[in-house]
């Protein structure tokens, strides 16, 4: 784990197990390493890449403007596959945050994704492990050999990813309402069953 972290620290970019899938990702402040996972990924620039963090204390770490609505929906989700888009700090540099600031951030339940973040103190990028069209993976096996090729390090020790579906991103509105900007691993039903209005 220390040479992982050593990558990460040093600007690698490295293919680790996520609580969903394997993801491809580097140290979430470090511009120049996340324009190289977006680079590989054959990612549009204009599309941020997302963030985990390994507990919801690290979200200070991201952001300055915890609202009610992000609050409840981390001790309703957190850690788990809930995505939610924040204003970021400037700290989160632009191939991870967008035009208007936001950042897609999650508090993973993966021990050794958890793990790296807190060791780190830092957030790690964690977009899916595959070039841009192609499927995600979800084992070893289904990680794209070519795709490795161009990383510094793959994490494939278990706990492996379960596989399935991605996180839900969510937007936070006000009044507890929340907008679903992709459906995956959160059912709707979940979020209205915990008292958001989901729109």
């Amino acid at each position: 784990m220390q040479t992982i972290q050593r990558i990460f620290l040093e600007g690698g970019v490295v293919v680790y197990p996520t609580e969903t899938l394997y993801a491809l990702g580097c140290h979430g402040f470090l511009r120049d390493a996340a324009l190289r996972v977006a680079a590989i990924k054959g990612r549009p620039k204009a599309k941020p890449l997302p963030l985990i963090i390994g507990g919801t204390s690290m979200l200070e770490l991201v952001t300055d403007e915890i609202t009610g609505t992000i609050r409840a929906l981390a001790e309703a989700f957190w850690p788990g596959p809930l995505s939610i888009l924040v204003r970021a700090r400037s700290a989160v540099p632009r191939p991870v945050r967008d035009e208007q600031g936001l950042v897609s951030v999650r508090s993973t339940p993966h021990p050794l994704a958890a793990q790296i973040c807190r060791e780190l103190d830092a957030p790690l990028v964690a977009t899916s492990a595959n070039f841009s069209g192609n499927p995600p993976a979800g084992s070893p096996r289904d990680l794209d050999p070519d795709l490795l090729a161009k990383t510094d390090a793959a994490l494939l020790e278990e706990p492996f990813p379960p596989g399935g579906a991605p996180s839900t991103l969510l937007r936070p509105l006000a009044g507890g309402r929340v907008e679903i900007l992709r459906a995956g691993a959160v059912a709707r039903q979940s979020l209205e069953e915990k008292g958001f209005a989901v729109s």
